[in-house]
């Protein structure tokens, strides 16, 4: 693995994302945008018909979207149990270890990881990755808001509350689509086709808005914590699940790469939504997804031999 390989990966696969999302970054901080209702239009149009129209152009087989989504609900509890453990020896109030299993348990899968997988994998690893993206946006909007909120919220609300997800339907429709073989009509395709092609990069600039809202935390072991435990284990304890899932080819780039991002934006949503220590989950955001190339470079590289 020499030191030209590591750059020309991450120049073609990471930089790219990167200077996108510095723009997004640049123009929050000089313009007054509503990154919010981007991140509606993201959450409501372009995710859903993103996802729609992977599942429906691949070539991904059941069974193997069945072992996604399996390979995904255990990578989260495993993470959650390792920030937990970790929490607990170094004796972590209790908001603060909310805070860090939060953003340990859920990566940022949407607008890093999906476009980074296609850069480095192409579109059948992107197919996978959709599968992780969806499956981790279920669980954090279930499992993630009740562990936030703990006291606030009840399991029959978060669990109704996967029925206001778009892209539930959009996988839906997906599986409607291909179990029956229908053929959707051009005019509609080439909709759905370029509200997808426009995903990838609305959800980068997206990304670059939301770091913009970033607070520093002075709880700097919580802190530590977090960032080394998403960065450094994420990536092993994926490998580590992928050959015990026995994932191969395409299926073990997407997984393990979506395994393998820092923590997501969304969990700043919901710890300040909840006043779960915002200044450390933003501050675990940002200081992990300025690090990530760090893992994620030498990772590429050793998933494309």
């Amino acid at each position: 693995m020499s030191f030209t390989e590591l750059f020309n990966t991450f120049a073609n696969n990471l930089l790219p994302i990167l200077l996108i999302a510095t723009a997004g970054y640049l123009l929050g901080k000089t313009l007054t945008v509503d990154s919010r209702t981007i991140g509606r239009i993201v959450f409501y149009i372009f995710s859903p018909l993103l996802v729609f129209n992977l599942m429906v152009t691949s070539q991904l087989k059941l069974k193997e979207a069945i072992t996604t989504v399996g390979y995904t609900t255990l990578f989260i509890i495993l993470m959650g149990c390792l920030a937990f453990l970790f929490g607990k020896i170094f004796r972590l109030g209790r908001p603060q270890l909310l805070a860090v299993i939060i953003t340990v348990a859920f990566g940022n899968t949407g607008n890093y990881g999906l476009p980074l997988v296609k850069f480095a994998f192409g579109d059948e690893a992107l197919a996978v990755a959709s599968i992780f993206y969806v499956t981790t946006t279920i669980l954090f909007n279930t499992a993630g808001v009740i562990l936030a909120s703990l006291g606030h919220s009840d399991l029959k609300s978060a669990i109704l509350g996967v029925f206001k997800l778009p892209i539930v339907y959009g996988v839906a429709l997906a599986l409607l689509v291909k179990a029956t073989g229908f053929q959707i009509p051009i005019p509609l395709a080439r909709t759905i086709e370029i509200a997808a092609s426009g995903a990838v990069p609305l959800m980068i600039v997206l990304l670059g808005l939301e770091l913009t809202k970033i607070e520093w935390s002075h709880s700097f072991r919580a802190m530590g914590i977090g960032v080394f435990t998403k960065l450094a284990l994420g990536p092993l304890v994926g490998l580590l699940l992928a050959g015990l899932f026995g994932l191969q080819g395409h299926n073990y780039q997407g997984s393990v790469i979506e395994a393998s991002m820092p923590a997501a934006v969304a969990t700043t949503v919901v710890a300040t939504e909840y006043r779960l220590e915002p200044s450390l989950v933003t501050a675990i955001v940002f200081l992990g997804t300025i690090l990530s190339p760090l893992t994620l470079t030498p990772l590429i590289v050793y998933l494309s031999r």
